[in-house]
């Protein structure tokens, strides 16, 4: 115990060496759903569309060239798609939002002059807290629907440009693009994918205790 005790401690002081920030996002996700009912049938018509998310975070560096950071936050997302099926002469539409426990990294891979460009990958656990479908004037809540329902993993890749505005505060924007894991209901078979390109920008500040520059 004492020993386990001695190595949080230390990992603890070697980690308040290092640059610690906070981090907030704000964009657009333009959103698209790869559908697959139990008979295996794709939905063909399905348009994406744009929504907004948020994020937030804690961000620090994992070596003294500052080269490599870590990030954890939470996510809204909100995704959509609109489709029709002309045979049956129906529209449909999804609207739903997603709150997530984010995790990534920030790899830089060059600097000009003050702008620095980063490469940027992480996954997010995210579960429904809002959604509705639209079946032509019919609305129905997916709360509680399994092919929304379960929690759901999606994995992003992307590039962020940072640039300083003070030295405790930068500002960025990013691109990035992702796809989530396979959501299967069990019962049914449906099979629902769903895929975003994120555009947004952000802040990151310096906390009290940390004296880096960007």
């Amino acid at each position: 115990m004492k020993k386990k005790l001695l190595t949080f401690l230390i990992v603890l002081t070697s980690l308040s060496g290092y640059c610690q920030q906070l981090y907030m996002e704000y964009g657009s996700t333009i959103s698209s759903f790869d559908y697959k009912n139990s008979q295996g049938r794709p939905l063909n018509n399905l348009l994406s569309t744009s929504k907004s998310y948020f994020g937030m975070g804690y961000r620090h560096t994992l070596n003294d060239a500052k080269t490599l950071f870590l990030k954890a936050g939470a996510t809204y997302n909100s995704y959509g798609a609109i489709g029709s099926e002309s045979s049956v002469d129906n529209f449909f539409a999804w609207d739903v939002s997603y709150l997530g426990i984010k995790a990534g990294v920030d790899v830089k891979l060059f600097q000009l002059r003050d702008l620095t460009f980063f490469l940027n990958g992480s996954v997010a656990s995210e579960f429904l807290v809002r959604g509705n479908q639209t079946i032509n004037n019919d609305v129905f809540n997916l709360v509680g629907e399994d092919e929304f329902n379960n929690n759901i993993l999606f994995f992003r890749g992307g590039l962020i440009m940072q640039y300083p505005i003070s030295s405790s505060t930068a500002i960025y924007a990013g691109y990035s693009i992702g796809k989530s894991v396979l959501i299967n209901s069990g019962e049914s078979e449906e099979k629902l994918k769903l895929n975003a390109h994120q555009f947004g920008i952000g802040f990151i500040i310096n906390l009290p205790t940390c004296y880096c520059d960007f």
